[in-house]
């Protein structure tokens, strides 16, 4: 058997082990996060940013729910890397539409501002939190989007090139299609190589220990609650990769559950309410 096809059979494999972990983590979900509540979140405002080609409000584990019942003011706005958006807007001006769900939230009644997001999300809302210090916490349920390691960045190192390319070329807005991927699943997108390369220049905005260090170096580092599935990939990384640079905060926690990547929210769901109401 040649090397692609033990790559595509691993690869197989790996997909069909994860959808029976998501299914299994479903099923088991309530047992580990059903808790009663344990404060009154009112004055609370969450902003909930979800995962690359997922909805408003998509696959938080039942979360964002639980918070509305203990009183949390919540916004689930739709991303620029959701299914309809898909990259239609640079890094830096989907920071600028965090500011405006948080100003929603304000104009609400919100006295503070926790950032929860799911993957993508996470990694977004980990950037948040290094340009904006002031929030009350932040969650990071399974953080991802990595351009700067491993599969990832081989395989968008040429059209990153080609993106860099156009820029010089004055081609920069003009859309191109370009490769793309989701937990090492190969996927193609349209965007202009200048929003591109926001998103996967590996030293570009959203790389998130480059952000992770932001945190860690502000004068009061933000909370962050890092939640990951040991069944994700990224797990193997351990607190290391990010965590540690950005934990400067007493109040910040590294959260291992026994959960995929899709999963985690949902397994994690009583830990994440239990650490915001101690906010």
């Amino acid at each position: 058997m040649d090397h692609n096809a033990r790559m595509n059979r691993r690869r197989v494999i790996s997909m069909a082990f994860g959808t029976i972990i998501a299914v299994l983590g479903l099923l088991l979900a309530p047992q580990f996060c059903d808790a009663e509540p344990a404060a009154n979140l009112h004055g609370t405002g969450i902003v909930y940013l979800h995962g690359k080609g997922s909805w408003p409000g998509g696959l938080d584990g039942g979360t964002t729910n639980a918070l509305k019942e203990e009183g949390a003011l919540v916004a689930t706005p739709e991303m620029p890397w959701s299914f309809h958006r898909r990259y239609d807007a640079t890094y830096d001006q989907a920071l600028a539409e965090i500011d405006a769900a948080i100003a929603g939230l304000k104009a609400g009644g919100a006295s503070r501002i926790v950032l929860m997001g799911h993957s993508l999300g996470a990694n977004a809302a980990i950037g948040y939190a290094a340009r904006h210090p002031e929030i009350a916490g932040v969650v990071a349920l399974a953080p991802g989007h990595l351009p700067e390691v491993g599969n990832m960045r081989s395989f968008v190192s040429d059209a990153v090139a080609r993106a860099k390319m156009l820029v010089a070329e004055g081609k920069g807005d003009v859309p191109q299609s370009f490769p793309d991927m989701a937990q090492g699943i190969p996927l193609t997108t349209t965007a202009t190589p200048i929003v591109y390369l926001s998103w996967f220049d590996p030293n570009g905005p959203a790389v998130i220990p480059k952000n992770a260090a932001a945190i860690g170096a502000a004068a009061s580092p933000v909370p962050l609650l890092w939640v990951v599935g040991k069944l994700d990939p990224i797990d193997r990384r351990g607190p290391q990769y990010a965590f540690d640079a950005l934990a400067k905060n007493p109040k910040s926690k590294y959260l291992e559950v026994f959960a995929g990547h899709i999963t985690t929210p949902v397994v994690a769901r009583g830990q994440v309410i239990d650490w915001i109401n101690a906010l």
